[in-house]
């Protein structure tokens, strides 16, 4: 029997084409009603929105509730929560502020247009808004529609009535785009007046500081036996004896030396052997002298001298004198002076604080007796004995000093201009930059290194301030440069005058603290949590106070220095310590006024 011839028709692929076919539509289908369920399922989910009745630039506005966010009533966090609000696009706070920015834009064309009516119209309804937006910051809640309604469906009109005067987009953008302009160039000047106001602020003195100084001042002149001491205290042996500790301090401030002086002489474990040399200006130095001579500082020394004692220090031998006697500045504070008036006495101008700073590089020359000294500034605080740092070996160098390169910022080209070729032929951009403020001081290798010299040869050099622009700090890294004895990190801690983040072990285990930047301890831009008791225990204390009826209180509280009530008035300002009976009965260290730590410096 024949087999049957095989056909080649190809039913089986046309068969396989008709199921893709059909496994295709199938998933195109069921893609279609999953996609439909999702979507339904979602916008069952979707918090529901309720529309006003409001219509800005033909654009509804629409509103969905919030859910109400717990809060502690701290006014910081309702001012975070107002940020998240004003972040939303949907929420109330954000469509307000939206308007009331467009609102602002027609206040400024209608007042173009002449248009008074309209523009105070919309002044009114935008201080309203703002009051609302304040509230809602304050009580840490969002605006309700209740709250909002009202404001955002008058301020829609009044747009709408700023259209209706043909107040078209166009000129809208224009005038937007000019405000923006001026409120950049406000904001750039504010910025550098801030910068300006704060450094007034940091310069100036306060006012219960001042009334201080010339209190002071007057005892001076009525009191024959202060000066009679002074002149007995300049021959003391004590002065020139190498034995003996010796620290140097220049300053203007009576309360600031005062405090210096005292955190050391508290700390020390022989403060008899201690000696301060303490070098002012005309004006502070009877204040100054009779501030040291009135209160016994555990039995140390302390020699106040003023800078018109240094006859030496003239043009011709000071490079900077010479500078300052041409400068512009000279000329400004000595304007209306008479033509007789000797640049000696010019230079005596209390304004010229540069100049007292700078003798820290003429301390050889002050006192050339002395073989190493201490050098302190008048913004540091003393919290252990200093005593040993005269025993560090400094290896042949002139001065121990913090290093501060552990910033970028603290490297040597940060300090000086780099792209002059005499900065950069002779020293390394990276070298690591260090503090001036607490510095031990050998005078002999000092003397040997010839390091005034140095000094006055990049003086010169600067007279056009090409290589630096001011300070000492720059001057000093120049003329200490390979001279410089690293010190442990834990005797000199800085930043207290402009770092609120210090860690406060670092501050509790320091043996000075400074306050270097525009944030004094005396002023009110003073860090509080730095300066409060918890940071800076014992900073202000003077020990063993007699206090009398009459006397004055110096404390320190929160908004400064300043001084208390006399002590027949004391139990109001001490009404919260009822463990003391009496004025008399309180502790001289750490005395509480409502909450607040007031570090008994002395009286008056």
């Amino acid at each position: 029997m024949r087999r049957r011839a095989p056909e080649f028709r190809r039913t089986a692929r046309r068969r396989l084409s008709y199921w893709i076919c059909l496994l295709l539509g199938i998933s195109i289908a069921a893609g279609f009603v999953l996609f439909f369920f999702q979507h339904h399922h979602q916008d069952r989910f979707r918090p529901p929105r309720r529309y006003a009745p409001s219509i800005c630039l033909g654009f509804p506005f629409f509103y969905h509730s919030q859910e109400k966010i717990p809060t502690d009533g701290n006014n910081s966090r309702g001012t975070i929560y107002l940020m998240q609000e004003l972040l939303n696009s949907a929420s109330f706070s954000r469509q307000l502020a939206d308007q009331l920015t467009l609102a602002k834009a027609y206040i400024i064309i209608a007042k173009e247009h002449n248009n008074l009516q309209l523009a105070w119209e919309l002044r009114s309804q935008i201080r309203n808004g703002q009051g609302l937006l304040s509230q809602a910051a304050v009580r840490g809640k969002p605006i309700t529609l209740e709250e909002a309604h009202r404001i955002i469906s008058q301020l829609a009109q009044l747009i709408y009535k700023a259209q209706d005067f043909h107040y078209d987009i166009a000129t809208t953008i224009a005038k937007l785009k000019s405000h923006t302009l001026a409120l950049e160039e406000h904001a750039n000047a504010a910025t550098v007046l801030s910068a300006k106001f704060g450094e007034l602020a940091a310069k100036a003195v306060p006012k219960n500081l001042h009334c201080f100084n010339i209190k002071l001042t007057e005892e001076w002149f009525k009191n024959p036996s202060l000066r009679k001491l002074s002149e007995e205290g300049r021959n003391s042996p004590r002065l020139v004896d190498n034995n003996l500790y010796h620290l140097y301090i220049l300053s203007d401030n009576v309360l600031a030396t005062s405090v210096v002086v005292n955190s050391t002489a508290s700390n020390a474990d022989h403060p008899q052997q201690l000696v301060f040399h303490v070098v002012t200006d005309k004006v502070n130095y009877w204040a100054m002298t009779t501030w040291f001579l009135r209160n016994d500082f555990r039995g140390c020394t302390v020699k106040v001298l003023s800078i018109e004692e240094l006859s030496w220090l003239n043009a011709s031998s000071s490079p900077l004198i010479k500078q300052l006697v041409h400068s512009e500045t000279l000329a400004y504070n000595i304007a209306g002076s008479s033509k007789d008036q000797s640049w000696e006495t010019k230079l005596k101008d209390p304004n010229f604080a540069s100049l007292l700073n700078h003798l820290r590089f003429y301390i050889p020359q002050i006192q050339p007796q002395l073989e190493k000294v201490v050098f302190l500034d008048d913004d540091v605080v003393v919290q252990k004995d200093l005593t040993p740092l005269f025993s560090v070996e400094l290896h042949g160098n002139v001065i121990g000093a913090v290093e501060t390169c552990l910033e970028a910022f603290h490297r040597f080209y940060k300090y000086l201009n780099f792209s002059n070729p005499v900065i950069s032929s002779r020293f390394d951009p990276q070298a690591c930059g260090w503090a001036f403020g607490m510095n031990i001081f050998d005078l002999v290798a000092w003397k040997k290194e010839n390091i005034t010299d140095k000094y006055h040869y990049w003086q010169e050099q600067n007279a056009d301030q090409m290589l630096w622009k001011t300070g000492t700090l720059a001057p000093g890294l120049l003329a200490f440069y390979g001279v410089m004895e690293p010190l442990d990190r834990r005797w000199h801690v800085l930043g207290l005058g402009y770092d609120s983040d210090i860690d406060d072990r670092l501050i509790k285990s320091a043996a000075v603290v400074h306050f270097n930047g525009k944030m004094k301890p005396w002023l009110k831009l003073a860090i509080s949590r730095i300066r409060s008791a918890n940071a800076a225990p014992n900073f202000f204390v003077l020990p063993q106070l007699s206090m009398r009826k009459g006397d004055v209180l110096i404390g320190l509280g929160e908004n400064g220095w300043l001084p208390l009530p006399a002590p027949h008035e004391g139990l109001n300002v001490y009404a919260k310590a009822p463990q003391f009976n009496s004025i008399n009965a309180m502790p001289p260290f750490c005395l509480e006024a409502c909450n607040v730590s007031i570090h008994v410096i002395s009286i008056l």
